[in-house]
């Protein structure tokens, strides 16, 4: 944090910010299970909260704890992921139950290395989980917290492309001593960061670091890197592959290659090397007869 910056006080600030205009979200319930925030943090990777919010409770009914996914099919994970997007997440998360079963009888393991040694649980997940399931002392560093790093702290109008080891640092450096309050000021700043310093319109005169902020200090410079481009999405093999997934998310049993075809028919090499890369990701199964089905169902 900056020499000139009052530490208390802006810790102060944005934690008291946070008490007062923080989302109601369950998976911040101080009785959501670990399991439920792990659930969470996976779904909500490149995912709206309003689209995991509904799809986050019916999970967690369904399977609420992970011997409980673990003991159904991989392909039901594949299912129950409906539209979130980026469906291997589903994947990895009955992997991940798989083995907290296995290794930890069923419990979502606390330390931050064995967070880590789960399947598909990166460096983010990890310390999410043990930060706000566990409350230990773990900088979170999302999209959010980059970039009221970016501009509160280094005056910068956006975070670089990809997470560098000096974002880590600072986070690192930032972080309260306190794991109670670092756990809190971990959640308060990606709120922050979610609600009020937006990537497209960010609402200064809301900001509890207003005064403190190097970017506003400086006149708001414009971004001077490399813009980013939108993901097309119409007629990409993403759009492909959901259609494909949608048929057989929605098949009570494996399906013929007809219906695959009827899903997408603008482009049969197109359709032909999604459900190739399909197979290859795990996410879909050949079955006898030239009929294909999710994994395991």
């Amino acid at each position: 944090m900056r020499s000139s910056w009052d530490h208390r006080g802006v810790l102060d600030a944005v934690l008291d910010w946070y008490a007062a205009n923080a989302r109601d979200l369950p998976w911040r319930d101080a009785e959501c299970s670990p399991w439920g925030v792990l659930v969470s943090e996976v779904m909500l990777q490149q995912t709206p909260v309003a689209r995991v919010l509904p799809q986050w409770e019916a999970w967690l009914r369904r399977w609420p704890t992970a011997p409980d996914l673990a003991a159904d099919a991989p392909g039901e994970a594949v299912r129950a992921w409906g539209r979130l997007g980026y469906p291997r997440r589903a994947l990895r998360l009955h992997a991940a139950a798989v083995a907290i079963t296995e290794r930890h009888d069923g419990r979502v393991p606390s330390e931050h290395a064995d967070l880590l040694a789960l399947p598909g649980v990166g460096a983010y997940t990890a310390a999410a989980v043990a930060a706000f399931a566990f409350r230990a002392r773990h900088a979170v560093v999302d999209t959010n917290v980059r970039r009221v790093h970016a501009r509160a702290v280094t005056g910068a109008a956006k975070p670089a492309p990809a997470l560098t080891s000096a974002e880590t640092r600072l986070a690192a450096d930032l972080l309260p001593a306190d794991p109670e309050t670092s756990a809190r000021w971990g959640v308060a700043v990606m709120e922050l960061g979610a609600l009020v310093c937006t990537a497209r319109a960010p609402r200064c005169p809301l900001c509890p670091l207003l005064a403190e902020c190097a970017w506003v200090l400086a006149g708001r410079p414009a971004h001077d890197g490399p813009a980013r481009r939108a993901q097309a999405w119409a007629g990409t093999d993403r759009q492909v592959r959901g259609r494909l997934l949608a048929v057989l998310r929605e098949a009570p049993g494996p399906v013929g290659a007809d219906e695959l075809a009827a899903a997408w028919t603008t482009d049969p090499v197109q359709r032909g090397r999604c459900l190739d890369g399909l197979v290859a990701d795990g996410l879909v199964q050949p079955r006898p007869g030239g009929r294909f089905a999710l994994p395991g169902t």
